[in-house]
């Protein structure tokens, strides 16, 4: 058993629902953990499905709660965006996005396929230089306040078994399978290199 804590990224498309709220949980728990969005631009719905709000990741969370406020308080505060970026808002400034950080992790839990996708071809991109391993696992989790702590406690539950693992290379794929079993959700796992 490992005494170190892992290093864990979350990772969804606009980091705000479900890496935000994975990222509360386990720093909560005691775990050196980041998250990030893989997308182009961060999206919060809007007032219509085809009207979303569209923002740089440069913009704080600060930022969009403000704006939001100014475009329809009410509609905002109903549909759970503004308390969302008031948790966001607690953990750190602003969004991040996975691939303009060139920091090492142990483990990197993606909450959507095509989000593992993204962050596999960037892994596979950039220059291996130490060849130190990083295993890649995907959860799908759907985009909602529910299923988001439902994910969440998913991903802060396989994290603290994997930090009790003596092995985790020898013993991921098989704690993986449990969980799978368990949670009845399918796990996507694959092993990069820094």
């Amino acid at each position: 058993m490992s005494t170190v804590p892992l290093r864990v990224a979350v990772v969804c498309a606009s980091n705000q629902n479900r890496s935000m709220e994975a990222h509360y949980f386990l720093s909560k728990r005691g775990f050196s953990v980041r998250s990030f969005g893989t997308g182009t631009h961060v999206k919060l719905p809007g007032p219509a499905p085809d009207q979303p709000n569209i923002y740089d990741f440069r913009t704080t969370y600060d930022q969009m709660y403000n704006d939001l406020v100014s475009k329809d308080r009410d509609l905002y505060t109903q549909n759970g965006m503004l308390h969302m970026l008031e948790r966001n808002k607690r953990i750190k400034p602003r969004p991040e996005r996975f691939q303009n950080c060139q920091d090492v992790f142990d483990l990197i839990v993606t909450c959507e396929e095509s989000v593992y996708d993204q962050v596999v071809e960037d892994m596979n991109s950039r220059e291996q230089v130490t060849c130190q391993p990083v295993h890649v696992i995907n959860v799908d989790i759907e985009d909602n306040d529910e299923e988001a702590t439902v994910g969440a406690i998913l991903i802060c539950k396989l994290c603290q078994c994997i930090q009790h693992t003596e092995d985790m290379e020898d013993e991921l794929d098989e704690l993986l399978q449990e969980f799978e079993e368990k949670s009845g959700r399918p796990f996507l796992h694959t092993v990069c290199f820094y």
